[in-house]
């Protein structure tokens, strides 16, 4: 097995992608017509209205919400996901998933076969047994062993997080099923993530997403009125849901984050675990920030990985020289992916700020333009800020050798963090 982990690691430095270059960015203003236009064009997603949102913080607010949802359920249950680990929250949604499949409702679930390798037997077989659909997205195959360059799709994972219920209510965001999750965000053990519920039609969307991951995976598409019902109007808000597919050559959130940023005349406020943007997202900060735009972003100073991390910390030196400030999280792992402008525009999901987000991961992003909802994530971001600490230029400058050394290592591999 181990040999077959390096193998998998030396065909995915062979097996790197990187977004289309962007030589030109058009001139747009966000909240004007062409702005909203330009956006769907890029990113292939129309702005629907009458939609209801809201935003949930951490796990103490998401899980018990999804397992109300999913102990409603009436006809069928999709649910993907990308990190599916053993614990209470593991185990309390299987049950919850079975549950539902032994009264007839039909459940598809889609797990990420890297992200979700150490899922225990047993919880799948709950699922299983109970007469759920479990499949694994990209599972490496026998002839892939044969033929070592069919395990390079095998670098092209699905990061996605969907659920849907009864093709009626859907959660995003960037949450795991894990442990780590659970709790307030506010402790080492437990993460700091941003979810989202939503109702209304823009849930047909983040099924379209669910359903194009499916099908690639089982062949079979997901249809009718239990997929896909007619969805009324639930409340005001317009939104729109982005998926990219990058394996298909398609990089609609990274248009999305760079048009947004590019548009910004206010303030641009972004948390993102794994930040390593390009020399093109660098410079539309850096643009924006000299403009007079205030933007903030919001790292962790910890992650999962300290290569990741250090490769992260490397871009810090021409983004404070141009006048972006940087906060580092302070009381757990920051994992909230979102991003505000100007108190009128957000986006939460799944997408890092970084290439393998952008050009080798399937990701998905919820996009809203409301006054109210943007202003409370901003809120939520000034909450967070209490408990981090602003890099400056010179600690910057002051970190260590051994931090330095890191940087070299990551040079090689950076398209694929």
């Amino acid at each position: 097995m181990k040999r077959l982990y390096w193998l998998l690691a030396i065909l995915a430095l062979f097996g790197c992608a990187r977004v289309l270059a962007v030589r030109e960015i058009p001139e747009i203003n966000l909240g004007e017509a062409n702005f909203f236009r330009t956006i769907e064009a890029h990113t292939d997603a129309p702005i629907v209205s009458g939609n209801r949102i809201e935003i949930l913080l951490n796990g103490d607010e998401t899980f018990p919400m999804m397992l109300r949802e999913i102990s409603r359920a009436q006809s069928t249950i999709t649910f993907a996901q990308y990190l599916y680990e053993d614990g209470s929250i593991a185990r309390d949604l299987a049950q919850a998933f079975a549950e539902r499949c032994r009264t007839g409702v039909k459940a598809d679930i889609l797990l990420d076969s890297h992200g979700s390798g150490k899922a225990p037997a047993d919880i799948i077989a709950t699922m299983k047994n109970a007469g759920c659909h479990v499949e694994y997205f990209r599972r490496i195959e026998a002839d892939g062993i044969i033929f070592p360059w069919k395990l390079l799709r095998y670098n092209y994972r699905s990061h996605r997080r969907v659920l849907v219920i009864d093709g009626q209510i859907g959660f995003t965001g960037g949450y795991g099923i894990s442990e780590a999750w659970t709790g307030n965000g506010r402790t080492p053990e437990h993460w700091r993530d941003t979810n989202a519920r939503i109702e209304g039609p823009v849930v047909r969307f983040l099924q379209a997403a669910f359903a194009e991951s499916w099908l690639e995976t089982t062949g079979i598409a997901i249809g009718g009125d239990g997929y896909f019902p007619r969805l009324e109007p639930s409340g005001k808000l317009s939104a729109q849901i982005v998926k990219s597919s990058p394996t298909g050559g398609s990089f609609q959130n990274y248009m999305l984050f760079l048009l947004s940023i590019n548009s910004a005349k206010k303030s641009i406020l972004i948390t993102n675990p794994y930040f390593i943007p390009d020399s093109v997202m660098t410079k539309a900060l850096v643009k924006a920030a000299a403009r007079g735009v205030k933007v903030i972003v919001l790292l962790p100073s910890e992650i999962d990985s300290h290569l990741t991390y250090t490769a992260s910390r490397s871009h810090y030196g021409p983004l404070l020289r141009g006048g972006v400030q940087i906060f580092e999280y302070k009381a757990s792992l920051m994992h909230a992916k979102t991003i505000v402008v100007d108190g009128v525009w957000l986006t939460i999901g799944s997408t890092n700020f970084d290439n393998r987000s952008f050009a080798l991961n399937q990701e998905i992003n919820l996009t809203v333009y409301d006054t109210t909802l943007a202003h409370r994530l901003e809120e939520i971001f000034q909450e967070d800020l209490k408990y981090s600490q602003q890099i400056t230029y010179e600690q910057w400058q002051s970190r260590s050798i051994f931090e330095r050394f890191f940087e070299f290592f990551e040079f090689p591999i950076r398209e694929q963090l």
